[in-house]
């Protein structure tokens, strides 16, 4: 029988990037990034109504508890 990773044993294995390559990624410029630790980050105002005309995305929420 296949033996299943934990929640725990995938997240530990996980490589995290920077949040700031992350955002380059997708367009969103360092100035534009308020990070809160290296690999999350709230957007800036400014630039969210930068795209507000821009075509809808795709939204993905992630939530935690530890």
């Amino acid at each position: 029988m296949a033996e299943f990773k934990t929640d725990i044993e995938i997240a530990r294995a996980a490589k995290k990037k920077p949040i700031q390559e992350i955002g380059a990624k997708i367009g969103i410029p360092y100035e534009h990034l308020l990070p809160y630790g290296h690999d999350k980050a709230k957007i800036s105002a400014e630039f969210i109504k930068s795209v507000k005309g821009n075509k809808d995305g795709k939204l993905i929420l992630v939530t935690a508890i530890n």
